[in-house]
């Protein structure tokens, strides 16, 4: 897979307003898909100190190797490889190598050996997605140790438009401005 630039809004909901929108956009349980992502670093966190990040999520019978590195403005560059089940399964139990070709090379660059990584936490989400205004809306119900969290996501390709448009969303449906935290930082805080 290439490299994509990864431009989202977040904003942080209360359960309530949650199930609110999930009744406005008619979402039903089988709506929502359930996805784990397994986040790695190494033990001194330079990935965190690059303000990058990496993962490996399951959705259903599949799997993805992605970094994500900052870019311009909010954007992100992601650098994605799809893996096997039994490469993914090999690497988490950390019996393999990081069978992620392109992911490898940006590491590389980034001078993070690939055998210092560890998992430093695993996040799983129920997620449920809709096209909305030429974006993705993505709403999120995430749990991680004892932690539960819910999710407003505004993926799109231009930044000023997806802007106005995410904060006009939230405004129509009272909801206040949380910014939210990246994923992995919301796991590392609840690990404090």
């Amino acid at each position: 897979m290439p490299q994509e630039l990864e431009i989202e809004f977040k904003n942080m909901l209360t359960k309530d307003e949650f199930i609110k929108l999930a009744d406005y956009f008619n979402l039903k349980q089988d709506d929502f898909r359930e996805q784990t992502n397994y986040y790695f670093d190494t033990e001194d966190f330079l990935l965190k100190q690059l303000r990058a990040g990496l993962r490996i999520r399951k959705k259903g019978s599949s799997f993805e190797c992605t970094l994500k590195e900052p870019f311009t403005g909010i954007g992100l560059m992601e650098t994605t490889d799809r893996l096997t089940a039994s490469k993914a399964d090999s690497f988490l139990k950390g019996e393999g190598p990081l069978a992620a070709s392109e992911v490898n090379q940006r590491l590389e660059a980034l001078k993070i050996n690939i055998k210092d990584l560890n998992n430093i936490g695993t996040l799983i989400t129920k997620r449920a997605e809709i096209k909305y205004e030429g974006g993705l809306l993505v709403l999120d119900h995430s749990n991680y140790g004892r932690t539960e969290d819910y999710e407003l996501e505004y993926e799109v390709s231009n930044e000023e438009k997806g802007k106005a448009t995410f904060l006009e969303f939230l405004a129509s449906h009272s909801i206040p401005i949380r910014p939210a935290e990246k994923k992995i930082a919301r796991l590392m805080n609840a690990k404090k």
